[in-house]
């Protein structure tokens, strides 16, 4: 029973996260890939409420930043996911 206990102390001396060095590298991609996308959404208005600006909709507001962004949240659930302690062979 002693050894036991011992095992146990040593266990709860060492901390073990749950995410490693290459899940956080992943998972800072992909906010970037979420900051890169909002930011390519925003501007676009027109400083004359009774002005119509037809620059809100071109390319990189309606197809490029929101592809970014589910992107960015495709890295991020792979970075939770991705299992740092898996041994490959």
């Amino acid at each position: 029973m002693g050894k036991k206990q011992n095992k146990s102390s040593e266990r709860a001396a060492k901390p073990e996260f749950i995410f490693q060095k290459r899940n956080y590298m992943f998972m800072f991609l992909g906010i970037a890939f979420i900051a890169l996308g909002f930011i390519l959404m925003s501007g676009g208005g027109s400083d004359d409420p009774n002005v119509f600006n037809d620059e809100i909709y071109n390319f990189r507001r309606i197809r490029l930043a929101p592809t970014l962004v589910l992107i960015g949240l495709g890295i991020e659930i792979y970075a939770i996911l991705l299992n740092p302690h898996k041994k490959r062979d």
